[in-house]
């Protein structure tokens, strides 16, 4: 039995996602996406491109659950409802439109890490594993009913950028796998436990500045968290701009200095951190011109090592 679907997507998920209902056969009436940004345009998969080159009807509202456009929904009369990274929460007439059910997929494994930047969050956190979850949409966000979810591994080293083309993997694979019992009217719907969830909100810029009171491990989770191609870590030194854009935690290396404290030695750049661990700098740039860590001494005008104060402005 085939199914006609609206499809709401965004970036690498959202493609390879319509690419799997593409396969399986289901009729997509309408994509629903965002003009791509220049900026992304390199990091992330086009919904438009790939839609249109399957002659695939797209739009583009500003806001989605608009009268006129959520009744243009209705009218299409569609079986599923399908959300891929949809950048808006979608409204109950829209999920109302869905005559076999609304479905999001999320970024992490449910009911853990429910919100905006999952990914994120979970690197930030110091998470060791996420995933994606297909689950049915309802008035609250990503607390619906679980159709199926699949795990992936968070390395230590590993950047948001990195998990989030693992989340990607396996969206393809829970979205391929559950499709059929769907279809069928025979999939499962597992409720969510409240007291496992938890909730994390948007991510602004300004979240990425870095504390230096955090230990090692903080930091360079931060940094992991919001590396490129998202804004950075970034502290302003000395009144210029600094980011962290890739960092390592050098487990045995000596921590040489009472305060937390960036430094040249042999060639290379470290920051040791509080409570003791020492992280080894690896890209950076300064007021968004890229600098060799070993030269930020140079470039913030120090002499082989710069106290760095408790507050974000270092101005000695």
């Amino acid at each position: 039995m085939s199914a006609r679907a609206v499809v709401f997507a965004n970036h690498d998920v959202g493609v390879r996602c319509l690419e799997v209902l593409l396969a399986a056969g289901i009729d997509v009436l309408l994509v629903v996406t965002h003009h791509d940004d220049p900026h992304e345009a390199l990091a992330f998969a086009s919904v438009s491109d790939m839609a249109r080159s399957h002659g695939l009807e797209v739009a583009f509202p500003e806001d989605v659950n608009e009268p006129a456009f959520a009744n243009g929904i209705a009218a299409l009369a569609p079986d599923f409802i399908f959300s891929f990274y949809c950048r808006q929460m979608i409204g109950a007439d829209i999920l109302a439109a869905a005559r076999r059910g609304a479905l999001n997929m999320h970024g992490s494994l449910l009911p853990a890490y429910r919100g905006r930047a999952p990914v994120n969050w979970t690197v930030i956190r110091g998470e060791t594993r996420t995933g994606a979850t297909l689950h049915y949409m309802t008035g609250k966000p990503d607390a619906g009913d679980i159709v199926d979810q699949e795990a992936v591994p968070i390395l230590p080293d590993d950047t948001a950028f990195d998990v989030f083309r693992k989340v990607a993997v396996v969206a393809e694979i829970v979205l391929w796998r559950s499709l059929p019992a769907l279809i069928a009217g025979r999939a499962r719907r597992v409720p969510q436990d409240g007291e496992r969830a938890s909730y994390f909100g948007r991510r602004r810029p300004e979240d990425g500045r870095i504390d230096w009171t955090w230990d090692a491990k903080a930091i360079h989770d931060l940094v992991r968290g919001v590396a490129p191609p998202y804004p950075g870590a970034f502290s302003i030194v000395r009144g210029r701009r600094l980011r962290l854009l890739k960092t390592r935690i050098e487990h045995g290396r000596a921590h040489l200095h009472a305060a937390p404290s960036l430094y040249i030695d042999d060639g290379a750049c470290f920051l040791d951190c509080a409570a003791g661990g020492v992280l080894r700098v690896i890209d950076a740039d300064v007021d968004g011109e890229p600098v060799a860590a070993a030269a930020l001494d140079r470039v913030l005008g120090f002499q082989r090592v710069l106290p760095l104060q408790p507050a974000n402005e270092v101005t000695e």
